[in-house]
């Protein structure tokens, strides 16, 4: 009967033991990342690894880009499937997204990639007006309503610093944008609630660093600048890793 009793003891600290390992892994919080226009989901892949290995449930939104309120109703979605806090890590137009969708009280924070971060009624080319004018339009291609970036404005403006297979990937796995896109007007913004990191790509042909600077001080984020073209997460894996994680540990404090 002794025996019994302390196999049974020593079952439920095993099993307390174990609910308390999950329930203390299970605190992470879920990374939603929002890609931009002429991206999709997967140009995050090398984050998403790294921070799977490490225990962080992670999803990926494929933003439509048909639509500002698409947009952000696609990563609503994403956020309302998961369990816990959230952060939000926008590249891009995706930082128009994450500036409306962080606005759900399960979101702590919010980190923008090479991103456009927009206060209440600003459009792409009003926000844009805050910097220099780029030649990213030079390299539109207009398709039935949508426009699509040229393989030579990938190699020259978008992702000039990748080896050709990488741009080409860019190229075929681009998600266009719908021409109405540019006339959004942003809501409420959730920066201002909502603690930001900022990663300047000190090297960026499609958002000037100029610009992204001047958002980043205005959104009062932790900024870090990296040499790296447009698309960061890709020609900066691992420094775009840092910033996430950064803001991980610093709000699960």
């Amino acid at each position: 009967m002794k025996t019994f009793k302390m196999l049974s003891i020593l079952f439920v600290m095993l099993t307390g033991t174990f609910s308390f390992s999950a329930q203390a892994q299970n605190t992470k919080p879920t990374i939603i990342f929002v890609h931009g226009i002429w991206a999709d989901g997967s140009c995050f892949a090398a984050q998403i690894e790294a921070l799977q290995a490490k225990g962080y449930p992670v999803e990926s939104v494929q933003n439509p880009i048909t639509s500002l309120a698409d947009d952000v109703a696609a990563t609503k979605r994403a956020i309302a499937r998961a369990k816990g806090n959230v952060i939000l890590v926008g590249h891009s137009w995706g930082g128009f997204v994450i500036t409306q969708a962080g606005n759900d009280p399960k979101v702590i924070g919010l980190v923008y990639v090479a991103a456009f971060a927009p206060d209440l009624g600003e459009t792409v080319p009003t926000l844009s007006a805050n910097g220099p004018a780029g030649t990213l339009s030079n390299y539109f291609e207009p398709q039935d309503g949508f426009i699509y970036l040229s393989k030579a404005g990938v190699q020259t403006v978008f992702a000039q610093d990748l080896a050709p297979k990488q741009q080409d990937v860019i190229y075929a796995t681009q998600i266009p944008a719908s021409q109405t896109v540019f006339g959004d007007k942003s809501g409420e913004p959730a920066w201002k609630t909502k603690p930001s990191w900022f990663i300047v790509a000190k090297n960026d042909g499609a958002i000037s660093p100029v610009l992204e600077r001047f958002m980043a001080k205005r959104i009062n984020a932790k900024t870090t600048e990296i040499e790296s073209s447009h698309v960061a997460m890709i020609a900066r894996p691992k420094e775009v890793l840092a910033v996430i994680e950064e803001a991980a540990n610093t709000l699960a404090k």
